[in-house]
């Protein structure tokens, strides 16, 4: 998936970065044999960088839009405040039970609070104010998901958003797809919004980072 950066030197900063918890390398491995679309799974490299940043910020509340079989979510709580919460959304019910598996595994069953449905209904139903948000769900729905967190982030919070340069799909200006064009788009407008800092990382897939000012 990522042609942005020479496979070598990938493969070099992979080697001497921090590696993959076991945990997740049992999670990684059943994802892959046992659920459909494994390509959707957060990369074990990715992963790190989501634990180092949640290490940093040691957040209070993180909500997670886009769950899979929880591989994110695990990653950021290694850096969650001890009496720390994490919401995750997923419109998968089937995907629980392996979620389940590996919280309870992980020891953080009891910090990780489940919803199951369309998030667009589920977000203004949390009454809480997050100082981490992780965006990885249906592409499509960025700007929607956007205008529905903006207001419940705190001011120095973070808004991490996965898969914005779409495998390079975003340079290319003739015969964009729906999802390609609404990524487009939702570069511009966190770039623009005066309430965010934004900065794009090309890794894997491309990953944005923006602070809440």
């Amino acid at each position: 998936m990522n042609e942005f950066i020479n496979k070598d030197i990938l493969d070099y900063v992979e080697l001497n970065s921090q590696q993959e918890p076991t945990l997740l390398k049992e999670l990684n491995k059943e994802t892959h044999l046992k659920i459909l679309n494994p390509r959707m799974l957060c990369s074990s490299y990715q992963g790190r960088v989501l634990s180092i940043i949640s290490k940093i910020i040691k957040p209070k509340k993180v909500l997670e839009i886009g769950t899979y079989t929880g591989y994110s979510a695990l990653c950021i709580a290694e850096g969650l405040d001890k009496n720390g919460i994490i919401h995750t959304i997923d419109i998968n019910e089937e995907l629980k039970e392996i979620q389940n598996k590996y919280f309870k595994k992980s020891g953080f069953e009891n910090q990780i609070h489940q919803h199951i449905g369309n998030a667009i209904e589920i977000i203004p139903k949390i009454n809480e104010c997050f100082d981490f948000v992780y965006l990885d769900a249906d592409k499509e729905n960025y700007d929607k998901y956007l205008d529905l967190v903006i207001d419940k982030i705190v001011s120095g919070g973070v808004l991490i958003s996965d898969n914005v340069l779409w495998s390079g799909k975003v340079l290319n200006n003739k015969n964009k797809d729906l999802i390609t064009q609404k990524l487009i788009e939702f570069n511009q407008l966190v770039k623009k919004d005066k309430r965010l800092d934004t900065i794009i990382l090309p890794i894997r897939d491309g990953i944005s980072i923006c602070r809440k000012i």
